[in-house]
C-alpha cells in the first residue's frame, strides 16, 4: 500500500470560515471534552459499583459510556493542538487510524442503540419473559457482536479508501480524516470506493434505524394498551432518554453521509456536534430523569469525597 503512495502526511485545514476564532474554538471544545470524560466515567463507575444497576439496560448504557469516552478522543486532541498553534499536519498512518477508529466507534454506537431499543422492547412488551429474553449470555453475545461487527465494518471501509494511491494534493478540508474529505484526494478512480462507502454506511445506518423504528412502534402500541396514566408515563419515561440520544446520533449521520452533495462547512459543523457535543450530553440525558442513576452517582460522589479523609 505504501509503495504506490507518495503522500506521507496530510494537512488538516480545520473548520471552514473560522479563521481568527481559534482561541474561542479551543476553549469551547476543551470545555465539552472535559465534560465528556468525567461525565461518562462517572456513569460507568456508578454502573459497575451499584448492584441495583446490574441489569441489561445499564449494561448497554455502560458500553455506551465507554464509546462516548473514546469517540471524541479520535479527533479532539489533534484538533485542540492545532488550535493552539501547533502543526496542522497529520501523518499518513495517523490519518488511517483516525478514519478507522471513527467508523469503528461510530458503527459500534449505531449497533448499540439498536440493541438498546430491542432491550426496551423486551422489557415493555414482554415483561414476564424479560429475564429469559435478555439473559446474561444474550447480553454478552450482543455486546461482542456489536464490537466485532463494527471492527469488520471499519476495516472494510479503511482498506477500500487507503488502497487507492495518494499523490497530492494533501489538504484535508476538515478537522479530521473522514471518507468525504479524504477520498477526493486520491489519484486513482474513486467510483468503486464512493459507491461501496455510500452503500456500506447507508445500509448499516438504514438497517439499524428500521430495527429501532420497529422496536419503538411495538413499544408505543404496548404502552397505549396500558390503562393507567401513571403506568403509561413511567413506560414512556424509560424510553425518552434513549430516543433523545438516537435523534442526536442519527441526525448528523444522515446529514453527512446520505446527502448527494457535500458542503465542507456544514459537514464540519455537524461532525463537531456528533463528535464532541453529543458524547458530552449523553451522561446528562441518561441521569437527569433516571432516579436509579442519580442515586448511584450520588453514592459514588459521596464515597469519593470521604475516601481521602479515611
Amino acid at each position: 500500500m505504501r509503495n504506490c503512495t507518495s503522500v506521507t502526511e496530510f494537512l488538516l485545514m480545520g473548520i471552514p470560515h473560522t479563521a481568527g476564532l481559534e482561541k474561542v474554538l479551543f476553549v469551547l471544545f476543551l470545555a465539552f471534552y472535559l465534560l465528556t470524560l468525567p461525565g461518562n466515567l462517572l456513569i460507568l463507575l456508578a454502573i459497575l459499583t451499584s448492584s441495583n444497576l446490574h441489569t441489561p439496560m445499564y449494561f448497554f448504557l455502560g458500553n455506551l459510556s465507554v464509546l462516548d469516552i473514546f469517540f471524541p478522543s479520535v479527533s479532539s486532541p489533534k484538533m485542540m493542538l492545532y488550535l493552539t498553534g501547533h502543526s496542522h499536519t497529520i501523518s499518513y498512518q495517523g490519518c488511517v487510524s483516525q478514519l478507522f477508529f471513527y467508523h469503528f466507534l461510530g458503527c459500534a454506537e449505531c449497533f448499540l442503540y439498536t440493541v438498546m431499543a430491542y432491550d426496551r422492547f423486551a422489557a415493555i412488551c414482554h415483561p414476564l419473559r424479560y429475564t429469559v429474553i435478555m439473559s446474561s449470555w444474550v447480553c454478552a453475545s450482543m455486546a461482542v457482536a456489536t464490537w466485532m461487527g463494527s471492527c469488520l465494518h471499519a476495516s472494510v471501509l479503511t482498506c477500500l479508501i487507503f488502497k487507492l494511491p495518494y499523490c497530492g494534493p494533501n489538504e484535508v478540508d476538515n478537522f479530521f480524516c473522514d471518507i468525504p474529505v479524504v477520498l477526493p484526494l486520491a489519484c486513482g478512480d474513486t467510483s468503486l470506493a464512493q459507491a461501496v462507502s455510500f452503500i456500506n454506511v447507508g445500509l448499516v445506518a438504514l438497517l439499524c434505524f428500521l430495527l429501532i423504528l420497529t422496536s419503538y412502534s411495538r413499544i408505543v402500541i404496548s404502552i397505549l394498551k396500558i390503562h393507567s396514566s401513571e403506568g403509561r408515563r413511567r413506560a414512556f419515561s424509560t424510553c425518552s432518554a434513549h430516543l433523545t440520544s438516537i435523534l442526536l446520533f442519527y441526525g448528523p449521520v444522515v446529514l453527512i453521509y446520505l446527502r448527494p452533495a457535500s458542503s465542507p462547512w456544514l459537514d464540519s459543523v455537524v461532525q463537531v456536534l456528533n463528535n464532541i457535543v453529543t458524547p458530552s450530553l449523553n451522561p446528562l440525558i441518561y441521569s437527569l430523569r433516571n432516579k436509579e442513576v442519580k442515586v448511584a452517582l450520588r453514592k459514588v460522589l459521596t464515597q469519593g469525597m470521604h475516601s481521602p479523609g479515611e
